[in-house]
């Protein structure tokens, strides 16, 4: 049942916010088109249930530096980020298109967040701990009780910990943590990439 549950949640609700939210989602897409050249959301691979990638969506924060203008800087260099950038970064709203790979049912809203597809030390640790066994989330255990630029060996044991006790309470209470943080502007994300 959890697993419907979960699911039945995560589609219900994303589909709810995706309609409210949808005027913030244009204000925010005219922001970036104003502030800087380029599209409106940066896509990036990352890894899925049972090691399949996907493609993440993020309102993008970076200037554009490839010759073709398609994708960001993999630095993630502070001079790099856009005026606006830093703002939608601080305030986690570059992460809202995410609502569109929960609605499709790349993501959940609660679950290890997605590794990108080259940081394969982390997708081997995580593989033998059975992490990548779950459809990863917007936010997850570990960004609740790590904090930025923890070690690998950390977010698996944070991830370790949600996989053996994974509920749909502990789905809330990860919830109600991350809104929490948001509202106190902290980051409660470890995967600036």
């Amino acid at each position: 049942m959890y697993g419907i549950s979960k699911r039945v949640f995560d589609l219900c609700i994303s589909l709810i916010a995706l309609t409210l939210l949808s005027p913030l989602f244009f204000t925010i897409a005219l922001i970036i088109k104003v502030d800087s050249n380029g599209p409106v959301l940066f896509r990036e691979k990352r890894i899925g249930k049972e090691g399949k990638t996907f493609e993440i969506y993020k309102f993008r924060t970076m200037n554009l530096h490839t010759l073709d203008g398609s994708t960001e800087n993999p630095l993630n260099m502070k001079d790099d980020v856009t005026r606006y950038g830093r703002w939608l970064r601080k305030t986690s709203l570059d992460e809202l298109p995410q609502l569109m790979n929960i609605l499709c049912g790349e993501m959940s809203f609660v679950g290890p967040r997605p590794a990108p597809y080259d940081q394969y030390e982390l997708i081997r640790m995580r593989e033998e701990m059975g992490v990548n066994n779950l459809v990863p989330g917007l936010t997850g255990f570990t960004q609740v009780k790590g904090h930025d630029f923890i070690s690998n060996f950390e977010k698996v044991a944070f991830d370790s910990y949600y996989v053996r006790n994974r509920s749909f309470q502990l789905d809330m209470k990860v919830l109600l943590w991350t809104v929490r943080y948001v509202m106190k502007t902290e980051s409660v994300r470890v995967d600036f990439e």
